[in-house]
């Protein structure tokens, strides 16, 4: 009957509409669609694999699955009331198509593993996608580290600790300091997407099927590494949704700490970059407002993301075996992470990779003298002074040079314990140059350091390519 769930049979009476509105998933699961008719061709090529049903009801069924796959693309597929979620929906559809064979379609399967199996598809396709998006942005840092330059002669700035100008850096090596980070976000997501892998078709509700199902056969037809061990965990186990929800509140982390940095450095007061228009927003009342949106929305999702990691594992840390309609909770946050990061990871390569920068200004304020102080107290121990001695020395000789507004190269010059030579420390350009130490930001470790974020990026695009090519729902 069309109006009623397809588990009506156990009920004398209609669900109250109070209970379907509460307990519908239709409004967000739609998404699983595509994922659910694969698993569903699968497992009836499963049922007449196992001799369930035969071949003559199997094309019936599958041709009727991809009928209904045809009305989602071409936007045509009606739900009616009855429809709690999208799988309900799928099933009541083929049947209506397929007759007797359509209704054979839920034979040796539960919700429980189905709902598993869609979502475990959907969610290798996602991450793969978020995968390369992110890959996308690391190869724009590295596209922009290579355009400014590893060499002597390449662009720096000051690095920052405490927000406060530390020591003079490359602004390749800045660039690199990103991707780096998000390069291991791919490679969690990477382990992620191995780990979840699994069919969980077959696993029935919760203790597998008396009917001789396959489960190794529809596994390898729906393209997962293995089948799964234990039917109450299958069907119970949402650990890859968490895994994902963390990869992604990180990523998201890592996107917020690089939207700070874009709203600072396309400040007047730090003026070290400027947006493209086309990346940018204006003001509804100020006219020479030109903001840093996509830095500042970068940052604050952040927030979004880790809500939805933590929401989710506050429904799973009470949860007992196996399946229990809590789960429901594990899609709508998924779906939203998944969402955003993507929206994110575009913006943001978009932006960094048509910015301008403000090269003169990042130099001239990374040539301040009192940048080279850490390289004055290396002289000195280089000469054989203890460092703490050292750092005492040059420590006092940039409080005097701040106090009594004298430049600290002067003071340097007459200093006995230092002099000319470590004056020359101090002059535009030069402590940018003496990094040499491996993985520093300096000429000699920036030509290593550059053949390695390549070949690094070279090796993880080859992997993620391993992954099936993704077809996003989102």
């Amino acid at each position: 009957m069309a109006d009623q769930p397809l588990w009506h049979g156990r009920f004398e009476a209609s669900p109250a509409e109070a209970l379907m509105m509460f307990t519908e998933s239709l409004s967000f699961d739609q998404k699983l669609w595509r994922d659910d008719i694969i698993g569903s061709i699968a497992h009836v090529k499963g049922l007449a694999h196992a001799q369930i049903i035969s071949e003559a009801e199997s094309d019936k069924v599958i041709s009727a699955l991809n009928t209904v796959a045809q009305e989602f693309n071409d936007g045509k597929f009606v739900f009616v009331a009855s429809d709690e979620d999208i799988h309900t929906a799928i099933e009541r559809r083929v049947t209506q198509l397929a007759g007797d064979a359509g209704a054979k379609l839920h034979t040796g399967r539960s919700r429980n593993d189905q709902v598993a199996t869609a979502l475990r598809l959907w969610c290798k396709r996602e991450l793969t996608n978020i995968a390369q998006l992110t890959l996308a942005l690391c190869d724009v840092f590295n596209k922009r580290a290579q355009e400014f330059g590893w060499g002597s002669d390449g662009v720096y700035l000051p690095g920052y600790t405490h927000m406060q100008r530390a020591q003079p850096v490359l602004l390749a090596h800045h660039f690199a300091a990103h991707a780096w980070a998000m390069l291991r976000d791919v490679d969690r997501l990477t382990q992620t997407i191995e780990r979840l892998d699994v069919s969980p078709l077959g696993a029935g509700a919760l203790a597998g099927s008396s009917l001789p199902l396959d489960a190794d056969f529809v596994a390898t037809e729906l393209g997962f590494a293995r089948r799964f061990n234990n039917s109450l965990d299958a069907v119970s186990d949402r650990d890859f949704v968490a895994e994902a929800l963390f990869d992604l509140a990180l990523i998201g982390v890592h996107l917020s700490r690089l939207g700070e940095e874009w709203v600072l450095w396309t400040t007047q007061e730090f003026s070290f970059a400027v947006l493209d228009d086309a990346y940018s927003t204006g003001s509804s009342m100020l006219p020479q407002k030109k903001n840093a949106d996509i830095a500042e929305l970068a940052r604050g999702k952040s927030g979004r993301l880790i809500g939805n990691l933590t929401g989710l594992l506050a429904t799973l840390k009470g949860m007992p075996l196996a399946y229990n309609r809590d789960l429901q909770e594990d899609k709508e946050p998924l779906f939203d992470s998944v969402n955003q990061v993507a929206l994110a990871l575009r913006a943001l390569a978009g932006m960094i990779s048509t910015a301008k920068f403000n090269t003169s200004t990042m130099q001239s304020a990374a040539d301040s003298e009192l940048l080279g102080a850490t390289d004055l107290a290396e002289w000195l121990v280089a000469q054989g002074m203890p460092f703490r001695e050292a750092h005492a020395h040059v420590g006092a000789l940039v409080s005097k040079s701040i106090r009594d507004s004298v430049p600290l190269s002067q003071l340097v010059t007459d200093d006995k314990k230092l002099g000319d030579k470590a004056a020359e420390l101090l002059k535009p350009g030069v402590g940018v140059k003496r990094r040499t130490t491996k993985g520093g930001s300096g000429p000699v470790p920036g030509a290593t350091q550059a053949i390695e974020l390549s070949a690094a990026l070279t090796v993880m695009h080859a992997r993620v390519a391993t992954f099936n090519a993704p077809q996003t729902n989102s």
